[in-house]
């Protein structure tokens, strides 16, 4: 798909056609293009989400889980435990966990043995 094929996708998605949009994720998606994944996730679009969430998982990007996480998507906070445990990165636990988060502390407590 060409630039000019994606300008047009997003025009059309812009404007409410809702195949357009449709295309437009699955194009995104295909390419790796988060920023454009963001944007239409931002607008609600939860295929979006998903796929976005998919592709931060996929490349362990904490931050993007985070900022998913912190916009209340629940997916976003187990997949955010999950590699962040992956990862060994306690502080992200602790942080979770400082929120309330059961399964992070458990996470942590399995990791630091206390």
């Amino acid at each position: 798909m060409t630039h000019l094929d994606l300008t047009e996708l997003r025009a059309r998605s812009d404007a409410g056609d809702r195949d357009a949009t449709d295309l437009l994720v699955e194009a995104a998606g295909e390419l790796g293009d988060v920023a454009e994944l963001r944007r239409l996730s931002d607008g609600g679009n939860a295929d979006a989400t998903d796929l976005l969430l998919e592709l931060a998982a996929e490349h362990g990007d904490l931050g993007e889980l985070r900022r998913l996480s912190d916009a209340g998507h629940s997916g976003a906070t187990d997949q955010l435990i999950e590699t962040a445990t992956e990862l060994g990165e306690l502080g992200e636990l602790r942080r979770l966990a400082a929120l309330g988060n059961s399964t992070a502390a458990e996470q942590l407590a399995e990791l630091t043995g206390q």
